[in-house]
Formats: structure tokens, sequence, C-alpha cells
């Protein structure tokens, strides 16, 4: 069993944000999928599949980002995953605006959704997929993050999304190194540019 966890900020004034990245590429998999995220539970919502059987949990938690460790944890305990069978899905501001950086374990990087996941479930080895969002170091780091991306970017935002269904295909049918390999190469890059 698998769980993977999206990270943004629920409510409306949110849906366009940088922030948000996480969300929207999580649902362009679930569109692929025909899945919705129709349930809730634990201030999540969720939907659960099968997948080469084996049940697969996808959650967006409906806490802010800083605290969806909090929500991951609860979905952890109650289906009884364990972190290195967690993906989470969320927004870098260390990577190119439609880039994609895969990452098997590593320190929060100041995203404080990650941060927030690793006090809660006490470890920073789960997977993680990292949308970039490119640093925009003039202007304040919160409002940056949380404020409505441009046209432009989310025109990126959304050529990365198309890939939302065949990696996260691969993640539940690959070993995680060839994973990263694949969608950490610079070949790869260079399709999004």
């Amino acid at each position: 069993m698998k769980l993977i966890a999206a990270l943004g900020n629920p409510g409306k004034e949110y849906e366009n944000t940088r922030h948000n990245a996480g969300f929207r590429f999580i649902d362009e998999y679930a569109k692929n999928k025909n899945l919705t995220f129709d349930k809730e539970k634990f201030q999540g919502l969720y939907t659960t599949f099968n997948y080469n059987n084996e049940k697969i949990v996808l959650l967006k938690p409906q806490k802010y980002m800083n605290l969806s460790g909090e929500v991951i944890k609860k979905y952890l305990d109650f289906y009884k995953i364990e972190p290195e069978d967690l993906l989470v899905i969320c927004d870098d501001l260390d990577t190119e605006t439609g880039h994609l950086k895969l990452k098997y374990k590593g320190s929060s990087g100041g995203h404080n959704g990650l941060k927030n996941i690793e006090q809660n479930i006490h470890t920073s080895e789960y997977k993680r997929v990292k949308i970039g969002i490119s640093n925009n170091k003039e202007t304040d780091k919160i409002d940056y993050v949380i404020g409505n991306v441009s046209k432009k970017e989310l025109d990126k935002l959304n050529s990365v999304n198309k890939y939302a269904k065949e990696l996260i295909d691969d993640y539940l049918t690959m070993n995680f190194d060839n994973v990263m390999n694949k969608y950490n190469s610079k070949d790869y890059e260079n399709e999004l540019s």
C-alpha cells in the first residue's frame, strides 16, 4: 500500500498560487485516471484505487501547507503505511519553473510543508517529487510562494503536469532509483524547455 500526498493550501484564493503546484500535479493525475477526490477524512481530501493489486491512496491535505504533515501522519497511521511508501509532491524554489527534481530523502530545504511532515513522521526518508517554481529573490519568499502564477509560469507548470500520469505510474511500477534517473536527467529537462 502506498500514500501519494500532494501539498498545497486549501481554498479558492490559493488555487493558482505557486505553492499549489503539487495540488495541480496530482489533480492532473487523478483526471487521467478518472478519479475524483470525493472522500474526506482527517482534514484531507482523498481517493483510493488499485494498481497492480496494490491499494494506492491519493491525498490532498486540507490544512494549510505548514500543517500538512499532521494530516499525512494520520493517513500513514490509519492505513498502516510506512514512510518509505510515502511519495510527497510539492513546489520547489530551488528548481527552475516547470522542471522536476525527484529525491529519495534529504532536508526540507526550508519548505514549511516538508518541515512539518518530518516533525510529524520523525524521518526525512520519504520520496518526493519537487516541481520547480524558481526563486524570485527580490520578493518576500512567503509573498512569492502564495502569489498567483503568471500566464507564462502557468504554461510551464502545465507542461510539466502533462507528465503526471507517466511519472506516478512509473513510481508505482519501477524502482525509485530508476524513476529518479529518468526524471532528473538532462534529456528530460530539455523536453520541458
